[in-house]
């Protein structure tokens, strides 16, 4: 793939696969099931019924089951390879994708804040248990997996990527911290009194 320069009235070298969908308004699963995969394989909406990604061979699988699920639901699609006619149909087509890109990176960056947030209040009320740490640990992961399908989408890299990989590494400094608050709470000994002999309520007399 060539992202070229050129004239305004010169393609700027990137391909595009478009595809044209139709699917029947009932029952509605199926078209629902479309639109889901095209939003997971990160599609660019151009309109009704028509998408656009970049001509990589990232987008392979996900163009193929959405031309499976089409087929499935008895809909029609046609997939084109296109260019834009000019340089600047090229750069409107990636700033178009490039901002769907940084709409996802926004949404992620605003997950981190949550599991930051989340963190902060177990540690604040002391809920340092095994259950806590394993359920955090799966929302961390949540986010690294996240993170590498937004990265893989991010054909012509979004600003909003090197933010988001910081607060990533935070996420995942605070959850050690967390596990590391948990581990001593639970190696902790509890503190052992002594009986006292003798002992007797205030104003209690001993006996002769």
């Amino acid at each position: 793939m060539e992202y070229g320069g050129g004239g305004d009235d010169a393609p700027d070298g990137t391909r595009w696969i478009v595809l044209v969908v139709r699917v029947p308004a009932e029952p509605s699963r199926h078209r629902v099931a479309v639109w889901r995969e095209l939003r997971k394989t990160g599609a660019l909406s151009l309109g009704q019924g028509v998408w656009a990604v970049p001509d990589v061979p990232l987008f392979a699988d996900g163009i193929g089951r959405v031309l499976e699920l089409t087929e499935r639901a008895g809909g029609e699609a046609v997939s084109l390879a296109a260019t834009g006619r000019g340089s600047q149909d090229g750069r409107r087509l990636r700033a178009m994708f490039t901002a769907a890109r940084s709409a996802d990176w926004a949404e992620f960056i605003a997950d981190c804040g949550k599991f930051e947030a989340e963190l902060a209040k177990e540690i604040r009320i002391a809920k340092f248990t095994l259950a806590e740490l394993e359920e955090e640990e799966q929302s961390l992961e949540r986010l690294r997996r996240w993170h590498r399908d937004l990265t893989a989408r991010d054909v012509f890299g979004a600003p909003e990527a090197a933010e988001a990989g910081e607060r990533l590494k935070v996420c995942a400094a605070a959850c050690e911290d967390y596990a590391e608050r948990v581990f001593t709470a639970l190696h902790q000994v509890p503190e052992q009194r002594m009986p006292e002999e003798g002992r007797r309520e205030p104003g209690e007399e001993s006996g002769r």
